[in-house]
C-alpha cells in the first residue's frame, strides 16, 4: 500500500492542477493557431532560464561538437519554440487532423509513403511502429486511427493524477487503444499484436539495462521493447514521423518495412535492430534538431 502524499506536495499538485485547468480552457477558446503561438512565445521566453536548459546545452555539445555555442543556443531556442507549439496544440487534439487527399492545399496535414499505410491497413497483420519526440509526436497515433488503422499506443503515464487524467482524455478521443506503461505492459502489448492490431513506440529515450547503440556517434542505451516483439512475432516495422511546416502544417511520414538484422537462425537480432532503428530516428533528428526533445538524458548509461 503505497503511503499518502506529503500535505504541502498535495496542496502544490492541486494548486499546479487549478492552474492548468483554467490555462487549457482559455488555450481552448482562442484556437489551434493562437494557442500554439502564445505558448511558443512563453516558452522561449522562459524555457533558457530553466535548469532544463542546461541539460539539453549539454546534449547539443555532445551531438554537434562543431558546431558553435550560438548555433547550438539556436537549436536549443527552436526546441522550446516546438514544445510550445506542441502544448498549444494538445488541447485541440479533436480539432488538429484536417487532411484532405483532393485538396491537398486546403489540408494542414501532408502525408509521405500514403502507400505504406494503405498496406499496413489492409494486409491482415499486426505491425510495430516506432516515432520519436520530434515536432507534434502525438499526431502519427491521430493518423491511424484517423484512416481507420487498427492501433494501440504504449505511452507513459505522468505521476499527477490530474495531469494523467488530462492526458488520457485527450487522447483516447482521437487514437486507438492506450497502454499505460508498466510492469505488466508487456502482456497488453502481445495482446494488441495478438489481435492482429498496430502497436506504436516512442524509441528514443535511454533505458537502463538496455542495449547500447549508438547515436550522433556517442553510446548510449535503448529501450529493446520493439525489437522484441518484432523478433517474437516476426512482424514488419515502420518508422513514422513527424515534420513541422511553416503555417501550423504538417508532415507526416510512414517508411517501408525496415530490414531488420537477423541471426543464425533467421530470428530478428535484438540489439542490431535497435542500433537500426536510432540510426533511422538520427537521421530524422539530423534533418531538423531544432524539433527534437534535446533535454531528455539520452546518452545515460
Amino acid at each position: 500500500m503505497s503511503r499518502p502524499l506529503p500535505l504541502l506536495t498535495r496542496l502544490r499538485n492541486a494548486a499546479l492542477s487549478a492552474a492548468v485547468w483554467a490555462l487549457t480552457r482559455y488555450l481552448r477558446l482562442i484556437g489551434p493557431g493562437l494557442s500554439a503561438w502564445t505558448c511558443a512565445f512563453w516558452c522561449r521566453v522562459v524555457g533558457p532560464l530553466t535548469p532544463i536548459q542546461a541539460q539539453a546545452m549539454k546534449n547539443l555539445a555532445l551531438a554537434y561538437p562543431e558546431k558553435s555555442e550560438a548555433e547550438r543556443w539556436r537549436i536549443a531556442l527552436g526546441m522550446w519554440d516546438n514544445l510550445g507549439r506542441m502544448g498549444g496544440e494538445f488541447v485541440h487534439l479533436d480539432r488538429i487532423w484536417q487532411f484532405n487527399m483532393w485538396e491537398p492545399a486546403r489540408s494542414r496535414i501532408e502525408i509521405e509513403g500514403a502507400l505504406n499505410f494503405m498496406n499496413m491497413r489492409l494486409d491482415g497483420k499486426p505491425a510495430l511502429v516506432f516515432t520519436a519526440h520530434l515536432a507534434n509526436w502525438e499526431l502519427p497515433a491521430i493518423a491511424a486511427a484517423a484512416q481507420g488503422l487498427d492501433s494501440a499506443v504504449l505511452f507513459r503515464a505522468p505521476d499527477n493524477e490530474f495531469f494523467a487524467d488530462l492526458l488520457f482524455n485527450a487522447r483516447s478521443r482521437v487514437m486507438g487503444d492506450l497502454v499505460a506503461a508498466s510492469h505488466v505492459a508487456v502482456f497488453e502489448l502481445a495482446a494488441v499484436l495478438d489481435q492482429g492490431k498496430h502497436l506504436g513506440i516512442l524509441v528514443d529515450q535511454a533505458r537502463r539495462g538496455g542495449p547500447i547503440v549508438q547515436f550522433f556517434g556517442q553510446p548510449c542505451t535503448a529501450n529493446p521493447t520493439i525489437a522484441r516483439l518484432a523478433r517474437l512475432y516476426d512482424c514488419p516495422v515502420h518508422g513514422v514521423r513527424v515534420v513541422r511546416l511553416p503555417g501550423g502544417r504538417f508532415r507526416i511520414t510512414c517508411t517501408p518495412p525496415m530490414n531488420l538484422p537477423r541471426d543464425a537462425n533467421g530470428r530478428i537480432e535484438v540489439d542490431g535492430a535497435m542500433q537500426a532503428i536510432t540510426s533511422v530516428v538520427e537521421e530524422w533528428v539530423r534533418e531538423h534538431p531544432e524539433q527534437w526533445t534535446w533535454f531528455y538524458k539520452r546518452w545515460r548509461i
